[in-house]
């Protein structure tokens, strides 16, 4: 059989130029260049926006109204298409309704086992689904929560009564709930919270209301004592707290937390479903075991009626397992996973559908992963290909892009200077080709061999969350640390809870989006399109106001917006320029206003690189060469922050913060949606901001940032319950010699 292609010609989305590119179908296409250069302009906006478009007009015009809109690319033809399935960086949300196990649907097939073979027989599968009102705790409405009180900040338990050991401000000493705690009798007043016994804190904290005899103005009286937790919920959570003054929340919102539901014990379901077991397991039980775990508890039940599902299970746990998931748990909500964590469970989905000659496009899958799983990433792109799939990929990982059929490399650099097609054909290829990415990939980092001594150290103690088992480590001050491990291993519990938790004036950049709406830009974000407005406002003796597109300046047809929004009823609405401002948002007698020979939309229009040439104001120079510094150069002031990838958002972050001195900044893994060309600009900065005297924290699995670090704490040895423990703490060179650590074992080759 020929090999077919996608056929493109002449797309011009954003900075591309005139791209006509042939992509082979039933192959892994990579597609690899500097951040900004196309990329994406190509496989998504061009691609992937085609192929969703076609494939929504085969629905009828009442479906469609219902269904994302698509606008036709900016190309001459784009060819031989098949049916798109777009697995992106986007996290998966749900709230708390939303599990590993539901989303992946894995915990459907485990209720329907549990309807079939469990005992005793409560009912069918929809009895054992916590989104369901036949199965829900109607403690907690299938949450597993409810309000609580959050006693490590309600208490100081190395505190006594008299010491002031009870945080909350009506028991402070002296204060009339205090002084009736203290006269009460009931407790020893000049003992540690630490040293009662269970029963003296259970007194204390849940004591049902009891009669008390106390003095009080000189007289003998009774009063009524109740345990301080429950007193607390009754007044703040029992009753609404939200009815209450804007005070009282602000003083008493910190002291609170959501805890486990009394009376499911955060299992989610009715007191029924979970009296049914499996081989003595519930349905909780299992959906709160690891992977790893599960799939031996599955495959060792044994009934005739169970095999078809046991089976199916097992299959699809291993998914979970080739990804390099296995220390997830069924009940583990997906808005907690992680962007790589997010993506690869949305691959698992697609891993046992019948559906071939699909194509699957990927926007960098290898996020998140530690280079020891990289080749569990590549096994799964080969297996979707030799089911007769075309797979697109949008890669940076040398590893990754190595498994490709074909690689097309855009460039030669971002923004302008981008939008073509500077290199196309095999890996080995590659690495003789004079580009941007054959260079890098052909160059390696050595370890470095000076390391900045500690000024000082900043520690975490008896560290619990998650998977950390009692860590307490210190981390230095005044030096480059980073924190590495696989997956799963604790990093970010490390980082993010425990040390935040303990530290929590730290800045931290990480890769939550920056702005989700069309009137944020980078100009307004770093906060220098004041300073901009103000220079317009003085050359030419105007109102600031005039040049906001959120304000007086505003064209009035569209609002400031650029576009206009027509509904067509069933066929839905479409975006069109608005014709008054011709898409530049302002009124026209402000695009009169100019300042040095520009407009305030010539301005937006600049890239940060040539507003550098433009503006002698030093705020925004200093601001947009922070900018350049981090690699974001080609972005467009007036660009909307919606259209940045989650690598941009955490570099317009770091821009934006640079300023600090004398801070701890924690950054988690900074290198995503990098360029190998780009990282030694990432790691200028990060020494830059050591050297003048900040302490940087970051998460990391890229190697050229861990050689490169002054100290590495290296977490492990494995994901989950078989992680959480500190496997290193020291130099990148003295990890070379450690057993048992992965992170070792890849610097060393």
């Amino acid at each position: 059989m020929s090999q077919e292609y996608i056929e493109i010609r002449g797309a011009r989305e954003n900075n591309l130029k005139d791209v006509s590119l042939r992509i082979p179908k039933r192959k892994i296409t990579i597609f690899t260049g500097v951040s900004g250069s196309g990329k994406s302009s190509i496989v998504f906006d061009t691609i992937a926006n085609e192929a969703q478009r076609l494939l929504n007009e085969n629905f009828s015009m009442f479906v469609r109204a219902f269904l994302p809109r698509y606008a036709q690319p900016d190309a001459d033809a784009i060819e031989n298409l098949s049916m798109p399935i777009i697995v992106d960086q986007k996290r998966l949300g749900g709230g708390a309704h939303s599990t590993v196990g539901t989303i992946t649907d894995i915990y459907a097939v485990l209720r329907r086992l549990f309807a079939r073979v469990g005992q005793p027989h409560v009912g069918y599968a929809n009895v054992f689904s916590f989104n369901d009102p036949a199965g829900m705790c109607p403690e907690c409405s299938g949450v597993g929560r409810k309000i609580g009180v959050d006693l490590d900040k309600f208490l100081d338990t190395s505190k006594s009564l008299n010491d002031g050991a009870i945080l909350f401000g009506a028991y402070a000493v002296g204060k009339w709930d205090w002084n009736f705690l203290t006269q009460s009798g009931l407790f020893d007043n000049d003992k540690k919270l630490e040293d009662y016994t269970d029963e003296e804190m259970e007194r204390l904290l849940y004591s049902p209301p009891i009669k008390v005899k106390t003095e009080f103005a000189g007289n003998s009286v009774n009063l009524t004592f109740e345990g301080i937790i429950d007193k607390f919920t009754r007044k703040y959570i029992t009753n609404d707290l939200k009815t209450m003054s804007e005070r009282t929340q602000k003083t008493v919102a910190p002291f609170m937390t959501f805890g486990l539901c009394p009376l499911c014990k955060g299992a989610r379901l009715s007191q029924a479903a979970l009296s049914c077991k499996i081989d003595g397991y519930n349905i909780a039980d299992l959906a709160a075991m690891e992977v790893d775990e599960l799939i031996e508890v599955i495959r060792a039940i044994d009934h005739p009626v169970a095999r078809p599902i046991v089976a199916t299970l097992a299959e699809r746990l291993q998914h979970l397992i080739d990804i390099g998931l296995e220390y997830l748990t069924l009940s583990r909500e997906t808005d907690t996973l992680s962007g790589g964590e997010s993506q690869r469970v949305k691959i698992v989905k697609h891993l046992s559908s019948s559906l071939i000659d699909v194509m699957y496009i990927f926007d960098e899958p290898s996020i998140g992963l530690h280079p020891r799983d990289v080749h569990r990433l590549n096994e799964l792109l080969q297996k979707l290909r030799d089911k007769g799939n075309t797979v697109i990929v949008v890669e940076h990982d040398p590893d990754v892009i190595k498994s490709a059929d074909h690689v097309v490399d855009v460039g030669p650099f971002a923004g302008a200077r981008g939008g073509s097609i500077v290199y196309e054909g095999s890996y080995a290829g590659l690495l003789e080709a004079d580009t941007l990415t054959g260079q890098h990939i052909r160059r390696t980092l050595s370890i470095k061999d000076a390391f900045r001594p500690p000024a000082g150290r900043l520690p975490v103690v008896n560290a619990r969350v998650n998977n950390l088992q009692n860590v307490s480590i210190d981390i230095p001050v005044g030096v480059l640390t980073a924190v590495t491990g696989v997956a799963g291993s604790g990093k970010s519990s490390l980082i993010h809870q425990a040390f935040l938790k303990q530290h929590p004036d730290a800045v931290v950049i990480d890769q939550t989006p920056v702005g989700t709406s069309t009137r944020s830009n980078p100009a307004t974000y770093t906060g220098i399109m004041d300073d901009i407005r103000k220079a317009f406002a003085q050359a030419n003796g105007v109102s600031a106001s005039l040049f906001s597109f959120n304000s007086e300046g505003a064209c009035e047809n569209c609002q400031g917006l650029g576009v206009i929004y027509t509904d067509l009823a069933a066929l839905g609405e479409v975006k069109s320029p608005c014709e008054v401002c011709d898409g530049k948002r302002f009124k026209d007698e402000v695009l009169g206003y100019l300042y040095n020979g520009k407009s305030i939309t010539d301005v937006l229009d600049m890239t940060v690189q040539q507003a550098l040439d433009f503006f002698d104001l030093k705020k925004v120079a200093s601001t947009l060469q922070a900018l350049s510094d981090v690699g974001l150069d080609y972005l467009m002031l007036g660009q909307p922050l919606s259209t940045l990838s989650g690598g941009e958002c955490q570099r317009i972050k770091l821009a934006s913060e640079l300023h600090k001195k004398g801070s701890v900044y924690v950054l988690d893994e900074p290198t995503t949606g990098l360029h190998r060309s780009d990282i030694s600009k990432l790691l200028a900065i990060m020494n830059r901001l050591v050297d003048t005297g900040n302490t940087v924290i970051v998460i990391e699995h890229n190697l050229d940032i861990i050689k490169n670090a002054d100290w590495i704490i290296d977490l492990g040895p494995e994901g989950g319950h078989k992680g959480g423990r500190v496997l290193f703490a020291g130099t990148p060179a003295q990890l070379l010699g450690v057993q048992g650590s992965y992170t070792s074992a890849y610097l060393q080759n």
